[in-house]
């Protein structure tokens, strides 16, 4: 039995509340289970220098765990981001680029913004299917403005993590069992099943293909059930 008595398949309640900030031009507070994610998504009409003049847009993005998101307090980064966070930013970044075609944002760039305020696992794979909502909000504000003819955001797509925990597969980790997992992935994936990125790592002992599958079978429905939340959010 989890510690929490939720069966191997059960994810932790999902809310996904939009429009939190008002002057981002998307916005939202995802909260999954105790871990709570604001994600902002602003609108810059400058591309970094090395896009300019190739008529193609950019998506990049920062992740902040705030000081107290945790049980004991953890300092800013003032003084540049450690490892976990840029490793983190890259990834966000990475997911949400995979599904739009900044061919048909020409010139725009996306900052988004993920800053976690309450943190209890799963706050990468929070930040990242916050963020699709976020950004596809600001896309279609530039739709209705008439600055794009249409949102180039291709398919929807969210993240999660899986893992083995006193020998089973589960769903969606909090810390508590991130914290003893014997194997801990993150699963980043479209609605039609596409794999966007994977990550997985054996923390206590090698885990083979049969489990990995069953993995990737437990994430595919927590995707849904998130990919399912972002519709309703959405309007869609």
């Amino acid at each position: 039995m989890r510690p929490n008595n939720r069966t191997a398949e059960q994810m932790r309640p999902l809310e996904i509340i939009p429009d939190v900030n008002i002057y981002a031009e998307g916005s939202c507070l995802i909260k999954v289970g105790n871990t709570q994610v604001l994600c902002t998504a602003s609108i810059d009409r400058n591309v970094p220098a090395w896009l300019k003049g190739q008529n193609r847009g950019w998506i990049t993005a920062e992740y902040s765990l705030l000081p107290r998101a945790t049980q004991a307090r953890v300092s800013r980064e003032t003084k540049g981001v450690g490892g976990r966070t840029h490793e983190i930013q890259r990834l966000i970044g990475r997911s949400l680029r995979a599904v739009t075609d900044l061919e048909a944002m020409p010139e725009i760039c996306v900052q988004i913004d993920c800053d976690v305020l309450q943190a209890d696992g799963g706050t990468r794979t929070a930040s990242i299917s916050g963020a699709f909502v976020a950004l596809y909000k600001a896309m279609r504000k530039l739709v209705q403005s008439g600055e794009l003819p249409r949102n180039p955001i291709r398919e929807y797509m969210a993240a999660i993590s899986c893992g083995i925990y006193d020998g089973e597969p589960i769903l969606d980790l909090e810390y508590v069992e991130d914290s003893h997992a014997g194997a801990d992935t993150n699963f980043v994936l479209t609605e039609s099943g596409r794999i966007v990125e994977i990550q997985a790592t054996a923390e206590g002992a090698t885990f083979g293909e049969p489990e990995f599958n069953e993995l990737l079978r437990l994430a595919k429905s927590g995707i849904h059930q998130i990919i399912c939340a972002q519709k309703k959010v959405l309007g869609e």
